[in-house]
């Protein structure tokens, strides 16, 4: 399911396309019609993964009423790269197509990305990792940076006095619904999450499950992402983390250890044989704390 037509879309569209540029949102008249195994996935896709439920759901309505929406397609050799309708395709092959309906564009690679990016965008089922790495490299792409010198730009920006840059980004965040100065403030900041929870988001987890879970200790990272996984509500969630936060916290194990061989009482309960096995032991610690006592 695609979000309702915006009129900023169309405009953006047009930016990148010139005027005759298709609204992607519409069913439209196709160019022509392609070989399934003419085409191939853009390089540019900004989705990194492909529900299987929805795409089988997807793959049924297209037996059922076909391809609504072409493809938005570039030539490549003697085949075709998709631009715009990756879901599409794969759909289609999973409902026994053997060719799609696709409208054909020359454009650069530059405009493919940026077309592939805002497409993508307008769609409620990516993920939201996927979306910010997408908005970052259209900020990229506006501001000629890489992704990392678009982060620092972007909280760069949030504190100048406005400009040109300013500007550049308003148009080219107007067709996503977003404010970039938004963006900037609060999604951005996901990109520091630990790898374990942005890969979960990636694989289905709520971004609203997913921020309640990080600002917990980490040792409890796995046990929540395994709940929240299993079906847990976000109250239920909420629960949860409430009685992990409460709950005495027992200390590592290493500074019990610790602390027991640094009581001269209870080293000099020990006997003989049992002094000897602790020394033997000792011989065996890691190197990394061997040379800690040597300091």
């Amino acid at each position: 399911m695609t979000r309702r037509t915006r009129p900023e879309r169309k405009r953006d569209l047009q930016g990148l396309l010139g005027q005759d540029a298709p609204d992607l949102t519409k069913p439209v008249e196709a160019d022509t019609s392609i070989a399934i195994d003419r085409l191939r996935a853009g390089l540019g896709q900004p989705r990194r993964e492909f529900n299987d439920a929805r795409l089988q759901a997807l793959a049924q309505s297209i037996r059922e009423q076909g391809v609504l929406q072409p493809l938005l397609v570039r030539k490549a050799g003697q085949d075709f790269e998709i631009i715009a309708g990756e879901r599409r395709w794969r759909a289609a092959q999973l409902a026994g197509l053997t060719e799609v309906p696709v409208i054909i564009r020359d454009l650069t690679d530059v405009q493919a990305r940026q077309v592939a990016l805002i497409e993508n965008l307008q769609r409620e089922d990516l993920n939201t990792v996927d979306e910010v790495d997408a908005k970052l490299e259209l900020v990229a792409h506006t501001l000629g940076l890489s992704a990392s010198g678009a982060r620092t730009r972007l909280m760069q920006l949030l504190r100048e006095e406005r400009g040109p840059e300013h500007d550049a980004l308003d148009e080219v965040f107007a067709p996503l619904g977003e404010q970039w100065t938004s963006f900037a403030r609060n999604k951005l900041k996901i990109l520091n999450w630990p790898p374990a929870i942005l890969e979960a988001v990636r694989g289905g987890l709520a971004y609203t499950l997913a921020q309640l879970i990080v600002p917990v200790d980490a040792r409890h990272h796995p046990k929540l992402l395994k709940l929240a996984a299993g079906g847990l509500s976000r109250a239920e969630l909420q629960a949860e983390i409430r009685r992990l936060s409460t709950a005495p916290q027992t200390a590592p194990q290493a500074v019990r250890v610790a602390k027991v061989l640094g009581s001269a009482r209870w080293l000099a309960r020990l006997s003989s044989t049992e002094q000897q096995a602790v020394e033997k032991w000792l011989k065996q610690m890691p190197g990394v704390l061997r040379s800690a006592l040597d300091e």
